[in-house]
């Protein structure tokens, strides 16, 4: 199921052994989730919330969101669970203890980068705009006959900022979001952290923004896990975010046809 992806001609059909000392972080829209035309048109169902929580628990508590998303939305997303968590691609970061440590202040411009984007997404059907607390997302799902039009402005916007905003290009979305951080810094942090520090990390992403990911945990002599197929620096990969699920659920003990049988 779980396949080296490293080179991705030549695939490996062994898994890395899951153990218990495991530092396991997660992305979640087209990892743990199925990319939908809209980002609020996803759901973690019951059968994954229980699986990452048990393995939190098999884990002793080194289990962390990894997302784009902010952390209001995660714990939207898999609530009860209040996991550790990077939200905003490492801009937001929740610690296992609970604490939120405090965000980046806003660069000088960032209100007229917004009203510009948003501009453009009104006379443009099929754009969808995505405000974050220190990104501003434009997809592109139902129009992408626009990408070279989004990506032009989104790049030019970029200068507006003082300083300038990171352009950040993921599955028909442009992000521009302020600089500092990024999934691979939001990885390191936590290793330096209880109760990550001295496991072996390991980390799940399917997107190019993952990448800093990947090789934050290469360094660390960890491993990385892609959902899909493509260049990657991730050594191993699932062929889907739905083989990911069935593997999560194996590892936490979840039995999957009790699960089904419950909710028929």
């Amino acid at each position: 199921m779980i396949r080296a992806a490293e080179p991705a001609t030549h695939p490996s059909s062994a898994l890395p052994k899951f153990s218990e000392d495991w530092a396991l972080f997660l992305d979640v829209d087209g990892s743990l989730l199925d990319i939908a035309e809209h980002p609020e048109a996803v759901s973690a169902d019951r059968q994954l919330v229980e699986s990452l929580g048990k393995l939190r628990s098999r884990l002793c508590g080194a289990l962390a969101l990894i997302s784009g998303r902010p952390l209001k939305e995660l714990d939207c997303l898999f609530a009860p669970l209040h996991l550790p968590a990077a939200g905003q691609h490492g801009l937001e970061r929740r610690m296992a203890n609970g604490r939120l440590l405090p965000g980046l202040e806003l660069p000088e411009g960032f209100a007229e980068v917004e009203a510009r984007l948003a501009l453009f997404v009104d006379r443009h059907a099929g754009l969808f705009l995505e405000r974050k607390s220190h990104g501003l997302a434009v997809h592109y799902r139902k129009a992408p006959e626009l990408e070279s039009e989004v990506l032009a402005l989104a790049e030019a916007l970029a200068r507006v900022s003082s300083p300038p905003l990171h352009l950040l290009r993921g599955k028909m979305v442009a992000e521009l979001r302020v600089p500092g951080h990024d999934k691979g810094t939001a990885i390191a942090a936590f290793m330096r952290e209880r109760p990550f520090a001295g496991r072996c990390p390991v980390f799940v992403g399917d997107d190019v923004t993952d990448e800093d990911g990947f090789e934050t945990v290469n360094a660390l002599n960890g491993h990385a896990i892609l959902v899909g197929a493509r260049t990657t620096a991730a050594r191993w990969s699932v062929a889907s975010a739905e083989r990911l699920r069935a593997w999560l659920s194996e590892l936490a003990g979840v039995n999957l046809s009790e699960n089904t049988r419950e909710e028929a």
